[in-house]
């Protein structure tokens, strides 16, 4: 099953949820200070290729977000968190075990977020993100635990946000996909081939829990 089809599956149950449980009510938008944790299940997908649920890797996200309203019902909202992302891969055979390919990043979300009641809220946009360290480890009958050299990956990454929450106040859940659009690995030519390695991008859905402080 693609992860795309388990987003809109949680899309669906947030939104049968927010409306069996919510009154329609004032949809304003307020101005928030916060901060927000959550649960990632990541991927890397080929170009190309769909993105499945095979190989994930969970992980985790925290920071802090505002949100800015711009109109009674469309507010800004910037965040700054760290997050991981990455891959695993599980082998067997004449050997047993798993590889994870980690990557931590800080990255800075740009959403739109648009109130469908006051308590509900879609939201999406953009992100950007710079990787602050990474590394392979294995566990099983080959066990490793290795950084891998920044130089030799993409230390940027960007791609685009999309997503659903709902309010209890002061504190909101929610989830959101991140569909990355920049190639995990570096180009580089070697006796004049041209490859990218790893020739790939990042994939994450996250189900998050914040609190406003305001």
């Amino acid at each position: 099953m693609k992860m795309q089809t388990n987003f809109l599956y949680a899309l669906t149950l947030f939104i049968s949820a927010s409306f069996g449980m919510l009154h329609a009510q004032d949809n304003n938008v307020n101005t928030e200070f916060g901060v927000k944790g959550g649960f990632n299940m990541s991927n890397l997908y080929g170009s190309g290729d769909d993105v499945d649920d095979n190989n994930i890797l969970y992980g985790f996200n925290a920071g802090v977000y505002a949100t800015l309203p711009i109109s009674d019902f469309v507010a800004i909202q910037p965040e700054i968190l760290f997050t991981t992302k990455g891959a695993k891969l599980e082998y067997s055979g004449l050997v047993d075990g798993d590889a994870k390919f980690k990557l931590n990043y800080i990255e800075v979300p740009l959403l739109v977020r648009v109130n469908i009641t006051k308590n509900f809220n879609v939201h999406a946009g953009g992100y950007a993100s710079y990787l602050v360290s990474s590394k392979v480890t294995g566990s099983g009958d080959i066990e490793f635990n290795e950084d891998v050299n920044r130089d030799d990956l993409n230390k940027f990454d960007a791609g685009i946000a999309a997503g659903v929450g709902v309010d209890f106040d002061p504190i909101s859940i929610g989830v959101r996909y991140n569909y990355g659009l920049t190639t995990v690995g570096k180009e580089r030519t070697v006796l004049g081939n041209t490859y990218t390695f790893p020739d790939a991008k990042n994939s994450n859905l996250t189900l998050y829990l914040s609190y406003k402080l305001n």
